[in-house]
């Protein structure tokens, strides 16, 4: 199933790019799609602890299943004042 994926400050940065579409078999969670773009950004592995994932919307866990047609979207930590 397809996952419309939105990047977000750095991680956008680092990947290059502002969205992908990523496959991910039925059923899949939050966490492998953390792996899928782990693999194919392996620049965003340094921030794996800091990034928030967001489906439709809403923070989401590892856990957290996903659904054909949700977007994720990738929320690296940010800082300000």
């Amino acid at each position: 199933m397809d996952i419309s994926v939105q990047l977000f400050a750095v991680a956008r940065d680092l990947a290059r790019c502002e969205s992908l579409t990523l496959s991910v078999p039925e059923g899949a969670t939050v966490s492998q799609l953390r792996e899928q773009l782990f693999a194919r950004f392996p620049e965003l592995v340094p921030f794996a602890g800091s990034l928030q994932f967001a489906v439709d919307q809403q923070y989401a866990s590892d856990t957290t299943l996903l659904a054909a047609d949700q977007e994720v979207a990738i929320i690296p930590p940010v800082s300000g004042g």
